[in-house]
């Protein structure tokens, strides 16, 4: 799996850093998403998923690698 993040559009709403807190952090100045890790391991694989679905902005992009 490899993630990406349209930061300019991201609205900090930090679903992603809830349901993922190892694959994604967010700014302390803004709460614009930060990807810690663009190919998560495999059991993070679910949640990473699962916050893409839940980002309300739709800024969590999924490609199989």
């Amino acid at each position: 799996m490899k993630v990406r993040v349209e930061l300019d559009r991201c609205i900090g709403a930090g679903h992603c850093v809830l349901l993922a807190p190892d694959v994604f952090d967010q700014r302390v100045d803004d709460g614009v998403v930060v990807l810690l890790n663009d190919t998560p391991a495999p059991e993070s694989h679910a949640a990473v998923r699962e916050s893409a679905v839940a980002c309300p902005a739709s800024v969590i992009g999924l490609t199989d690698s």
